[in-house]
């Protein structure tokens, strides 16, 4: 049975954590110490080696405490696959109008890609719950303004070059969420297994997040 999705737990903190080709023996740490930080939303991406065995044991490790989802789904089997490994929701590189499909025939949340006006405008329309603007660090934070202005009721999550520093711009020009990876997840650290570090990492990520919706 797929785990059901959070939006409460997404809401409280808005960021997707991204987690991409780090090993299956960290991932113990790496969720505990992600939750003890505030993160509430970790996807990890299907072109990991080993990825839906990861998802299964983060969901058994999360305990509801977290959205567990799965990234870089680019075909109906990798999607399978994913919603097989307990993936409460679902996030892509691009518009794959049969993934997006199938995970609203599913009521799987699912945040398609997408950077054009024209690209963004498809995967809304094909039941996206909200739509990836990527690669978000080509334009920055005025074009999420810029898409807002006559698409308002576009739920937008920019992801790539999205930091501490930006995140605050980002979300004053209208995003609603976030996708993080590096910034957040930075391989050197944890390779060294500095999981305090990890720890203090999400919550600072959370405490600008409130900061900046204090305006």
């Amino acid at each position: 049975m797929i785990p059901l999705y959070s939006r409460e737990l997404f809401q409280e903190l808005p960021v997707v954590g991204i987690l991409r080709g780090f090993k299956e023996e960290q991932m113990a740490e790496i969720i505990e110490a992600s939750i003890r930080g505030g993160l509430r939303n970790i996807e990890f991406t299907m072109n990991t080696p080993g990825a839906s065995r990861q998802i299964r044991a983060a969901v058994a490790l999360a305990q509801g405490r977290m959205n567990i989802g799965a990234g870089t789904v680019i075909n109906r089997q990798l999607l399978d696959e994913a919603l097989a490994a307990g993936a409460s929701f679902v996030v892509t590189p691009t518009v794959e109008p049969l993934v997006i499909t199938e995970c609203v025939r599913q009521k799987i949340p699912v945040f398609p890609g997408a950077l054009s006006p024209t690209e963004i405008v498809s995967a809304w329309e094909l039941g996206a719950t909200m739509v990836k603007v990527f690669p978000a660090e080509t334009l920055g934070p005025g074009y999420i303004r810029a898409l807002k202005a006559p698409l308002p009721q576009i739920r937008l999550l920019p992801t790539g070059g999205v930091d501490l520093n930006t995140l605050p711009a980002f979300l004053k020009a209208g995003a609603e969420g976030f996708g993080v990876g590096s910034p957040l997840f930075d391989r050197n650290r944890i390779e060294s297994c500095d999981w305090p570090w990890l720890e203090a990492r999400c919550r600072a990520f959370a405490e600008t997040y409130r900061q900046a919706l204090l305006g």
